[in-house]
């Protein structure tokens, strides 16, 4: 994803003189090539992120658009109270890049463990809160921001993330894409870097008879209520994601329904538990201690849609 992202800010740079890109002393190896061609248009701010965004908001005021990157606790909870007076107070065009989302940055310790970061984007008025699943609707979101007068909070993995899509989705702001639908005994929805793990946990399922669907939320603010809803009344439903189980993707749903008055035949929120790590590990390794594997995940829903008899499909 991260490539995308700079193959974006270097084409965006070329015709649109409102572009800069400001960092806390982040992106080597990532920001190289555009701070070469556009010196006049990239601000390393230091390891200082309240003064990133306040210079970030400083810009904007002036009528720039800004991307402000850091690793995502580093870009959201440090500097939280410029994010909520600076940008989101005067609803800015700042587009807040956290990179390492969830347990990316595994090794590293809850220092640098990116599992609040939805919830609290989610609470700032005026923000959009987004998680993209791969690199195509990463792109896609930029491109929207570049059109939108809102301040952006855009959720990234850190390396290595695999395709969802074959080609870029044609995403609108606030929609789900409905990235694999195999029948109506469950529906999955997912944001960012779980989606590729829905998907194989939907794969799993269809080898015993469970068939169901799978979306992606790249927008958890504002959500697509309306495919919440659809959905919540005709399935069950569950949501998976790489953050705390308070806040993020399975909480705004949770949300939805009970406005809605809406009872889905089963509700499941697959997450990280509200808890610190407590173990060190690579990504996979935190994913398989949390139960976040797709095999984890399988058996969680297998246990729920056979608890209440739901299945469209014979067993096998």
């Amino acid at each position: 994803m991260r490539k995308t992202f700079v193959e974006r800010l270097l084409t965006y740079a070329e015709t649109d003189q409102r572009l800069h890109v400001v960092t806390g002393d982040l992106g080597y190896s990532v920001f190289e090539p555009f701070a070469a061609r556009f010196e006049d248009k990239f601000i390393n701010a230091g390891i200082a992120e309240q003064n990133m965004i306040g210079l970030s908001a400083g810009l904007a005021l002036s009528g720039k658009v800004v991307f402000a990157y850091s690793i995502t606790p580093f870009a959201t909870a440090r500097p939280f109270e410029q994010i909520r007076m600076d940008v989101g107070y005067h609803d800015l065009p700042v587009r807040i890049i956290g990179t390492g989302a969830g347990l990316s940055y595994g090794t590293l310790g809850p220092s640098h463990h990116g599992c609040e970061d939805l919830a609290l984007m989610r609470a700032i008025p005026n923000m959009i809160v987004t998680a993209p699943a791969d690199r195509f609707e990463l792109g896609a979101i930029m491109d929207l921001s570049m059109k939108n007068p809102h301040p952006f909070y855009i959720r990234i993995g850190r390396s290595s993330e695999p395709d969802v899509h074959s080609a870029p989705p044609k995403l609108e702001i606030g929609k789900g894409i409905v990235v694999l639908d195999e029948g109506n005994d469950f529906a999955i929805l997912a944001c960012g870097n779980m989606v590729a793990g829905a998907k194989e946990t939907a794969h799993l399922l269809a080898k015993k008879g469970i068939r169901g669907k799978v979306v992606s939320m790249p927008f958890v603010k504002p959500l697509d209520s309306e495919m919440v809803a659809r959905l919540g009344t005709s399935m069950p439903l569950f949501t998976c994601e790489e953050h705390s189980i308070i806040g993020g993707l399975g909480s705004a749903v949770a949300e939805t329904l009970a406005d809605e008055g809406i009872r889905p035949p089963a509700f499941g929120r697959i997450a990280l538990p509200d808890a610190f790590q407590k173990k060190v590990g690579k990504h996979a390794y935190l994913r398989q201690v949390n139960g976040l594997t797709p095999d984890d995940i399988a058996a969680k829903i297998e246990r729920k849609i056979d608890g209440i008899g739901h299945r469209t499909t014979k067993k096998l």
